[in-house]
């Protein structure tokens, strides 16, 4: 059975359900969803709702072998069957299935998919417990918990791709579960949960913060022996599994229910101490991306958003906007916020090892042996497993395992750690942290150091889309508009001198593209440069030829930023860039344009473009258009620095 939202909906309106098998319902009756493609389709989007789902996501759902050539129109066929289903949006009569340059995206309200509601529920139980208000967060957590039907999606976990969205809505059902359970612990009414944290403790043995839950349950009702027996029996079980020991909060816990006899739960059993904070600086000049930024604080103090990703040109301002939500939540994330720069200062990535290794040690992480992780336990990274050699919370994998990674890596990264892995992991299911990991190259670095449960939380700010990381939510940051920009110049060069030629400061921030670090290093050479008129500095800077010459501010320079992303693109990318860069310079460019550019037929011209797009080198309408109605645009001063390469003008070596 289908239980209705809170808040009630509109006659007519379809409600759906993923907490349990996929179901939908319209005034009280049950609906058909349609041939199992279909429905496969229909969860995947209703997986992420009112977020691009990228049609390759699509097809790995329906076809995860091998599609069929006609996959495309095929799932256009099953789009359509789902708009027929979902009707319009009642706000704006808009179709509530739409395609865009990101995928396909269905909007929906709270009001009509469990998953929203439960969200909603989780989120205003946490904040009633932050608050102190356990009974009121007691019952919130409780109406959210009551949505969970069994495993998410159970009639469709043979796709893989579903059985991965799955799996994450059980994640966050489990978390919920523990904050309940704690909950009700803490108000003195452990008997309640114990038995529901009994089953759950059978079907996922390896989640530790469960069996504190009911170890703490167990002793609270007064069952002293059959708590310590959970901790007896855990502990021996990841000895024989994966040659670990219980964290040592637990530990502690046990130690003291010897020593003691029934008592509350003592304040935050199960979770170590907070280790602190560790993050650069806050940006002083940080402007504009109120709508980000917002965004960002909205997602980063949900219970259920694991991941973010930031995803922008060089030079759009990514590090600043995650820094600044870091720092604006402090009082989110009790054990710590933590800042890790991927790449060196040459903008070369670091190995993946050396970041696994500054995050051991920044968050006290203890690997096998009792030491932080150290240098030797990863030839290369956890980050380098793809997300299924991970070990799973139910696997049972040796602490001194290996897992190989791909050549790409060369022979200095044969293998990983699966010790260190698991310490890594165990940390973050334990720990409400917040994770900076800043200019990410690709998708293979950071996989195995994405929290696969727990509280934790991650940004990665990345030049690409990411697009191989799923789930996670996108903020794609693009040209600031022409009032922030000013703002911007305006806080390096002092508002009087901006007013003197206001003209002039709009030529600056538009010859600049409007990026954050353009205009900033542009602002820092004027605020040297006293006696340089704006107007003198605009025509420079309006000049082809002389654009990045002038970006130049002490030690920082515009062009070498550019030459760090440009070798981030592959071979092909750089000599299509490099072709596209004329066209683009004059406005954009269309379709057309770039088979001309490139060419190419149309469908290599596609795929060329959508590569770059992926890359971060080029930017697309944010509404749905056709590809041939579209008009593409490549960031000014990338355009410049692509057309130097072009003609051989420059070399960053």
């Amino acid at each position: 059975m289908i239980r209705p939202p809170a808040r009630p909906a509109p006659a007519g309106t379809v409600y759906f359900s993923l907490l349990g098998p996929l179901t939908a319902v319209r005034d009280g009756r049950p609906l058909p969803l349609g041939p199992r493609k279909q429905r496969l389709v229909l969860a995947t989007l209703l997986a992420r709702p009112n977020t691009p789902v990228p049609v390759d996501v699509l097809t790995d759902a329906v076809w995860p072998d091998d599609p069929p050539r006609t996959a495309r129109k095929n799932l256009q066929v099953y789009v359509s069957a789902a708009r027929a289903l979902l009707g319009s949006d009642s706000r704006d009569g808009r179709d509530r299935v739409v395609h865009g340059c990101g995928g396909y995206r269905l909007t929906i309200g709270e009001g009509e998919l469990d998953t929203l509601r439960f969200r909603s529920l989780a989120r205003a139980g946490r904040a009633a417990g932050e608050r102190g208000d356990l009974r009121t967060a007691a019952r919130l957590l409780r109406e959210a918990l009551d949505l969970w039907e069994g495993p998410p999606l159970n009639d469709l976990r043979d796709s893989t791709g579903v059985a991965e969205e799955a799996e994450r809505l059980e994640a966050r059902c489990l978390t919920v579960y523990e904050d309940w359970a704690e909950t009700e612990i803490e108000l003195g009414r452990a008997a309640v949960a114990v038995d529901g944290l009994r089953d759950l403790v059978e079907r996922h043995p390896l989640r530790e913060r469960l069996r504190v839950a009911w170890m703490n349950s167990l002793h609270q009702s007064g069952r002293q022996a059959e708590a310590l027996a959970v901790y007896d029996d855990y502990r021996q079980l990841l000895a024989r599994e994966l040659g670990l020991e219980p964290s040592p909060a637990m530990a502690a816990l046990y130690r003291a229910m010897l020593g003691r006899g029934r008592t509350a739960r003592p304040a935050a059993a199960g979770r170590e101490a907070a280790h602190g904070t560790a993050l650069p600086a806050a940006p002083r000049d940080f402007t504009g991306r109120r709508e980000e930024l917002r965004e960002l604080l909205a997602l980063l103090g949900s219970p259920d958003e694991r991941v973010v990703v930031v995803s922008g040109p060089v030079g759009s301002g990514k590090s600043a906007l995650a820094l600044r939500a870091a720092h604006l939540l402090d009082d989110g994330f009790p054990d710590g916020r933590f800042h890790v720069q991927v790449r060196r200062e040459d903008g070369s990535a670091r190995t993946p090892a050396e970041v696994l290794r500054e995050l051991g040690r920044l968050c006290g992480v203890r690997a096998p042996g009792g030491s932080g992780v150290p240098a030797e336990s990863a030839v290369t990274a956890a980050s380098a497993v793809t997300a299924a050699s991970v070990v799973a919370a139910d696997s049972a994998v040796p602490a001194d395992a290996t897992v190989p990674v791909g050549p790409e890596r060369g022979p200095a990264a044969a293998a990983v750690s699966q010790g260190a892995a698991d310490a890594w992991q165990r940390w973050l299911s334990l720990h409400r942290a917040l994770i900076v990991l800043d200019d990410v190259p690709d998708e293979a670095f950071v996989r195995g150091l994405l929290p696969r449960s727990g509280p934790s939380s991650v940004v990665l700010t990345a030049r690409g889309q990411l697009a191989g990381l799923a789930p996670v939510h996108r903020i794609a940051l693009g040209a600031l508009a022409d009032g922030e920009a000013l703002e911007l110049l305006g806080k390096l060069i002092g508002p009087g001198r901006l007013r003197t030629d206001p003209a002039a400061a709009l030529r600056i921030v538009r010859a600049c593209g409007a990026l954050p670090l353009a205009v900033g290093v542009g602002g820092m050479r004027l605020a040297v440069l006293r006696h340089l008129p704006l107007a003198e500095y605009a025509d420079r800077l309006g000049d082809p030829s002389a654009a990045l010459d002038e970006l130049v501010a002490g030690d920082i320079s515009v062009r070498l930023r550019m030459a760090s992303g440009w070798q981030d693109l592959s071979a092909d990318d750089r000599r299509a860039l490099g072709r596209l860069a004329g066209p683009a310079q004059e406005g954009g460019f269309t379709l057309d344009g770039a088979m001309e550019a490139l060419g190419c037929g149309e469908r290599a011209a596609i795929r060329t473009v959508e590569s770059l797009i992926d890359a971060g080198a080029v930017t697309s309408p944010a509404g749905e258009v056709t590809a041939h109605a579209a008009l593409y645009e490549v960031p000014r001063l990338l355009c410049l620095y692509a057309r130097e390469r072009e003609e051989g003008g420059f070399s960053p070596g």
